[in-house]
């Protein structure tokens, strides 16, 4: 009931009860004032609102104000004033009617959501007051779901159920309809592109057999809005800056599940780049800032390499101090010469210094840990690429899910504050499991790993695996800030029982290590290794060489490395690369004497929809000295999940009889294609091509290169990465497989 109707109340109950010449008297007044129906509220709640006392004088303009102060209490769904006769006079009455308590919401007909995802678009909560505009809220928010799903015909209807006590169940009933998908989009007006071209600039997608499953094809009206500004910007850049991009005609096919897109194009006529100039705050000639663009006179115009030249040119004076530059294209278009003459009206701004650097968020890792990664410190000269660098560099500890960094004004126009928020993740793991390797078999581990020990930066390893082919007890850790200094310390100890096909190895030892920067993502890095080995248990029908290693031995050996990262996400890169040169020198003291080269680089390529190229290659070389051979265990096996995965592992190479000993020479490349499965969960997919080979004495680099092909899926699972991989041998040889599986899951160590 609305306020004016109990406002219209209170006028006929005056005037029956006191007459109409009482009512157009000034007050009234009452014997007493109740208020009645009452249930959860307490009464002085609605006492402390109302302004009616007994034996005050009253007007109706005072009771209709008593009323709307009830209503705004939010908890009565009916007010209304009444009167009765008391002992000595007449007496005012304030009868509520309190809102139910929602005790229960359900959810009936539903099939695409389950009850807990509705529950999240319902913004009626148990327990709450009922609420009809939460309720067509909750309505609208479920229906909308259901839209971005393609049900465009679902009907939500709602009930109450109030019982004795005024408790409500509030009861949504769904009837979702069919899905309406996309069976095709189609073009008119369109020469510039085709329909097949046009229809890959687009969001929206022709739904496919297994649309079912995939959601391909959903109709969206939002995003396909998007995809005409999408199809728009294609044209832009190609110089069809004067295109109409209409808005789509929608024809829902006979069958009432699918329906059919139009979208009418007037593509226009075609302009190329005409004069391009500078003017304004100058810091080069316009000549010299021209340099730091990519647009050209007399070639055809693209709105995207314009927006990249106004970076650019906005990095330049935001590298140099200026952090409020503005750099305004102005452009003309000459409709007879068909040109876009271009003029960059650079304004500088002020020249700005960094005040102040507030870190957030880090209740673990002390902000000495993320200081260090700035490439900014207070009191130096604004720099954009600086800035972003800096955010990357923290980004790539791999202690944080979120990193964001941000620029805040202050009161003088010379200083700026950066805010850097951070959001934590562990960086922890104890575990005990089982893993599971197409080398090593099925393994047993346990393992506390800590990247950030301390919340120093720390890495802390301590793990065992145990497997029905290995054994490995590892401790290590590893300072990359040894004394605040950019400097890299650390150790590890280890113990390693290795069962091979033909013989089983020892292995005790521990290293350590050094680096120090040589430029941002260039590092040098010296190891020292120290290791004693038995090798046992050799097949006495093999090689003569396997039967020669047999005994023990000790190694003795230092590691020069160089090592560059320019990627974006250390843990996950999409784009940049990786490369690694070192040389081990095996002899000083020890019985092993011996030197490896290897040369490795990976480099990533990012594409279209989240998914980019990877492509990886590594040469290696090792040569012994003093007379004796080199290592079994030290020689080049290829095969397997990381090398070439179309090959059982350590089965590419030089082989004595039926037994492969390995080569002193090694080559091999990957080259992969991935693509985003399940983002949310981090599943994605492969494709990969593999090649390459490993070389005796007397046998040339590249020359028998053994190739495969194959596919996998790669998970970031809770025990660690999995990766299950199908790698195709096209051309076998005897005792070998046209297909092996490779599969790995859990640390491994």
């Amino acid at each position: 009931m609305t306020i004016q109707s109990m406002s219209a109340r209170i006028l006929l109950f005056c005037l029956i009860f006191f007459g109409a010449s009482s009512v157009s008297g000034a007050a009234l007044t009452f014997e007493d004032v109740l208020v009645e129906g009452l249930q959860r509220v307490e009464e002085r709640a609605v006492r402390s609102v109302i302004q009616a006392r007994p034996g005050q004088p009253l007007t109706l303009e005072d009771i209709d104000r008593d009323i709307r102060n009830i209503f705004s209490l939010g908890r009565f769904r009916d007010v209304t004033a009444l009167t009765g006769k008391g002992s000595d006079g007449s007496i005012l009455i304030y009868h509520v009617e309190e809102r139910p308590l929602v005790r229960e919401v359900r959810f009936t007909g539903g099939k695409e959501f389950k009850d807990d995802k509705l529950r999240e678009l319902a913004t009626v909560r148990v327990p709450d007051l009922y609420d009809p505009e939460k309720i067509e809220k909750s309505v609208e928010a479920i229906r909308q779901a259901y839209r971005d799903e393609g049900f465009h015909a679902a009907r939500i209807e709602t009930d109450v159920e109030i019982d004795d006590q005024n408790e409500a169940t509030v009861i949504f009933s769904i009837d979702e309809g069919d899905k309406i998908l996309v069976s095709e989009i189609n073009f008119a007006g369109n020469e510039v592109f085709t329909d097949k071209e046009l229809r890959k600039f687009m969001q929206t997608r022709e739904k496919w057999f297994l649309s079912w499953l995939t959601g391909r094809g959903t109709y969206n009206h939002d995003m396909l809005k998007n995809d005409l500004e999408l199809i728009a910007d294609e044209y832009f850049n190609r110089g069809y800056v004067q295109v109409k991009v209409l808005e789509p005609v929608i024809t829902f096919n006979d069958d009432k599940s699918t329906m059919s897109v139009l979208i009418e194009i007037e593509e226009g006529v075609q302009f190329r780049v005409g004069n391009l100039g500078v003017e304004g705050d100058l810091l080069e000639s316009p000549q010299e800032l021209l340099k730091n663009t990519k647009l050209q006179e007399g070639e055809v115009f693209s709105r995207k390499t314009l927006r990249e030249d106004v970076f650019a040119l906005n990095d330049l004076y935001a590298d140099r101090g200026y952090a409020y530059v503005n750099v305004a294209p102005l452009t003309r278009l000459d409709h007879q010469e068909r040109l876009i003459h271009i003029t960059f009206d650079i304004e500088k701004g002020a020249m700005v210094h960094i005040n102040r650097i507030q870190i957030s968020g880090n209740s673990k890792t002390r902000d000495k840990v993320i200081r260090r990664e700035m490439k900014l410190i207070e009191g130096d000269l604004y720099s954009a690429t600086n800035l972003k660098e800096s955010r990357r560099r923290i980004n790539n500890l791999g202690y944080f899910e979120e990193v964001n960094v941000s620029t805040a004004q202050t009161d003088e126009e010379e200083l700026m504050d950066i805010d850097v928020d951070v959001k934590e993740r562990g960086t922890g793991t104890f575990s005990i499991g089982f893993g599971y390797s197409s080398v090593d078999g099925l393994i047993g581990q346990g393992s506390l790993q800590q990247d950030n020990f301390l919340g120093r930066g720390l890495r802390l390893d301590l793990a065992a695996a145990l497997g029905g082919k290995t054994t490995t007890y590892r401790f290590g850790v590893t300072d990359p800030y040894f004394l605040d200094k950019d400097l890299t310390l650390g150790f590890d100890l280890y113990k390693t029982d290795r069962e091979w096909p033909d013989f089983s190895e020892e292995t005790t030892g521990g290293n350590l290590k050094f680096g120090f920067p040589l430029s941002d993502d260039l590092r040098a890095y010296f190891l020292y290794r120290y290791e004693q080995k038995e090798i046992t248990d050799v097949d006495p029908g093999v090689s003569r060489y396997i039967l020669e290693q047999e005994g023990e031995s000790t190694l003795s050996a230092v590691t020069a490395m160089l090592r560059r990262d320019t990627t974006d996400y250390r843990l996950d890169p999409t784009m940049g690369s990786q490369s690694e040169a070192s040389i081990e020198f095996a002899g000083i003291g020890g019985t092993e004497k011996f030197t490896k080269y290897i040369l490795d680089h990976r480099h990533f390529f990012p594409f279209k929809w989240g998914t980019y190229f990877s492509v990886h290659g590594q040469v290696g070389y090792i040569k012994a000295w003093g007379g004796e051979d080199v290592p079994i265990d030290e020689r080049f096996f290829l095969g397997g999940i990381n090398s070439l995965r179309g090959f059982k592992s350590r089965h590419v190479g030089p082989m004595d009889g039926d037994d492969y000993i390995g080569g002193v020479k090694e080559a091999y490349f990957n080259f992969e294609y991935i693509f985003p499965l399940a983002k949310d969960m981090g599943l994605k997919g492969v494709v990969f091509f593999d090649t390459g080979n490993a070389w005796g004495d007397g046998e040339s680099y590249f020359s028998d290169m053994r190739y495969n092909v194959g596919a996998g899926i790669r998970w970031f699972s809770p025990m660690g990465p999995l990766r299950l991989e199908l790698g195709y041998n096209p051309d076998p040889r005897e005792d070998e497989d046209t297909t092996e599986w490779q599969f790995s899951i859990g640390r491994f160590f």
